[in-house]
């Protein structure tokens, strides 16, 4: 009888510790679970993102995943990881589309397994998310290109940096841009126009291709950071950069540094933190069952050496 006690009491105790094991894990499986999927992982832009999608998660108690191609043009790695958190049954998915085609069969399977997915940066053509969170791209576009036609006097010659065939956001910049340049500046010709693709080192080829094939060039616009980055490179290896006038967009530090010297003379600034944050904070009120509005702007403006450092800007940028 005195050995069976023991037995008896530690299997006992090996009930309530895989009884408090259950609990436990119960506990963690009943929390949300927030899947943020960007287009690439290498820009700071990302990485802003991320940052807000993780303060919102952070406020709401729920767990925030974080995974995206390394490359910006590698659609089939990106429709994987969204399979994968299918697979793992996220309570939902954030998504910034890379080709506004090529994820619409991705994002309409999340959508049939009752999975909301919420779309931030770049659009996509199918109505089957729950919320698009960015920029107004297209008024992007048209800040930059009145900010070139003020700085040229409405006359001159320029070269677009486009950067990549299927991308929305960027595809809406350069429209916007080239039919507010045609429509309201006729003296200011579009000489030429490249894909700066997804790096800053195809961006900085694509640059001095353009450079080299037109001596006589007074503008130029690169619509996102890494052509913005690589447009800035190239610009420097011609040694151009200051006699050509260059509005790019986005804010990476290189592209800041182009500003306070000179050598850029505008950018167009986006609010990626925000994408981030509203991102999870719409996938959570879809969960809550509230209403969620199909669209949401996070804000554009115009960065120039002038109001770098007022309190308004500075707040974007950090």
């Amino acid at each position: 009888m005195k050995k069976i006690l023991p037995i008896v009491l530690l299997a006992a105790l090996a009930v309530l510790f895989i009884g408090i094991g259950i609990v436990r894990k119960g506990g963690d499986s009943g929390r949300r679970r927030i899947a943020v999927i960007p287009k690439g992982t290498t820009h700071i832009f990302w990485q802003s993102v991320r940052r807000g999608a993780e303060d919102a998660g952070a406020e709401a108690g729920v767990k925030i995943f974080w995974n995206g191609p390394e490359r910006e043009s590698d659609r089939d790695k990106q429709i994987q990881i969204i399979r994968d958190f299918v697979v793992q049954r996220v309570s939902g998915i954030v998504l910034a589309p890379l080709d506004s085609k090529a994820l619409v069969p991705s994002v309409e399977q999340v959508y049939a397994k009752g999975i909301p997915c919420v779309i931030i940066d770049s659009a996509i053509e199918t109505d089957k998310y729950v919320c698009f969170a960015a920029t107004d791209n297209y008024k992007g576009g048209i800040i930059a290109a009145k900010r070139m036609g003020k700085i040229l006097n409405g006359k001159g010659k320029i070269v677009v940096i486009k950067y990549m065939p299927g991308s929305a956001s960027t595809t809406n910049r350069e429209d916007g841009f080239i039919d507010t340049i045609r429509k309201e500046f006729p003296d200011i010709e579009i000489v030429d126009a490249k894909y700066g693709m997804d790096t800053v080192e195809t961006a900085l080829q694509a640059t001095e291709d353009l450079l080299t094939k037109n001596a006589e060039l007074d503008g130029l616009y690169a619509c996102n950071a890494s052509t913005a980055v690589g447009a800035l490179q190239g610009l420097r290896s011609q040694g151009r950069a200051g006699r050509i006038k260059m509005v790019g967009f986005d804010t990476e530090r290189a592209l800041i540094d182009g500003l306070e010297e000179g050598i850029i003379d505008s950018l167009v600034a986006q609010n990626p933190y925000k994408m981030g944050y509203e991102g999870v904070k719409a996938v959570i009120a879809q969960l809550d069952g509230k209403k969620v509005e199909k669209r949401l702007d996070t804000g554009v403006a115009l960065i120039t050496k002038e109001n770098l450092h007022t309190p308004k800007i500075q707040a974007l940028l950090k």
